[in-house]
């Protein structure tokens, strides 16, 4: 389990924490927002229609660009050389220490749009802990993180809405959707990201409030993604990901 300091940002004033513990943490949150952009990049070409298309391609870059700014600082801070290529495209599996959630399949729409929603809320409250590190690069990332998460919460919040209070179609994907999806929610809060789940719980409930969805109570909650334990998804997502850097070592576009 993660440390205090590994999973948000030390305290003003504080010192930082050892740089081992630094980069497990930039590489958890790297990983996260590195497989979600590979996922929602699967919508690329097959959106429902074209505005949707050209959103969710968006918010992929978004993801990527944040992913590549950590992967970069852990790179800095680990000092052998490795850069965000090394990490995304050069570990296997066990390596990644992603969330689960994250690395669900698309399945269809509300399937996406309520895994958005579920890491959407807890990125808000994510990057406005680390926007206040200490360390000056962190703060920068996680500041330029949370005006784009602001973005992607209005987007699948209101998305939600639509859906669960649409047709009597859409409303039974969404909620099948979060009734499948609500096993893998529990692992963002593990160790002290339990300090976002007041605000992740509070948000997840007004939004469910207004679709006229029902919060899930599924006793049954998987975690191990941090641990580098996953599930059988993320194999096939980083053989797609990565088959092109490992059969041309060192391809440059």
């Amino acid at each position: 389990m993660f440390s205090e300091q590994v999973l948000s940002g030390p305290p003003q004033g504080s010192p930082l924490p050892d740089p081992t513990d630094r980069v497990t943490m930039l590489l958890a949150h790297a990983d996260d927002n590195m497989i979600l952009a590979q996922r929602l990049g699967g919508w690329i070409s097959n959106g429902p229609e074209l505005e949707i298309d050209i959103a969710l391609g968006n918010i992929a870059l978004d993801h990527l660009g944040v992913a590549r700014a950590l992967y970069t600082q852990a790179g800095e801070i680990e000092g052998k050389g490795r850069h965000e290529d090394d990490f995304a495209m050069f570990r296997d599996e066990r390596q990644f220490t992603n969330l689960l959630l994250v690395e669900q399949p698309n399945a269809d729409f509300a399937h996406t749009i309520l895994r958005q929603l579920f890491f959407d809320a807890y990125q808000v409250p994510l990057w406005e802990d680390l926007s206040g590190s200490n360390d000056d690069s962190l703060a920068g990332i996680a500041a330029k993180a949370l005006k784009e998460a602001h973005y992607h919460l209005r987007f699948s919040a209101g998305w939600t809405v639509r859906m669960g209070d649409g047709t009597d179609e859409s409303h039974c994907r969404a909620q099948t959707a979060a009734d499948a999806l609500w096993r893998f929610t529990a692992e963002m809060f593990e160790g002290s990201g339990d300090a976002y789940r007041s605000n992740w719980e509070t948000k997840i409930r007004d939004v469910f409030a207004e679709a006229g969805l029902h919060v899930p109570e599924d006793p049954y909650q998987r975690t191990g993604g941090r641990s580098g334990f996953h599930t059988s998804h993320l194999g096939h997502l980083l053989t797609e990901m990565q088959w092109m850097q490992r059969s041309y070592p060192g391809l440059e576009w």
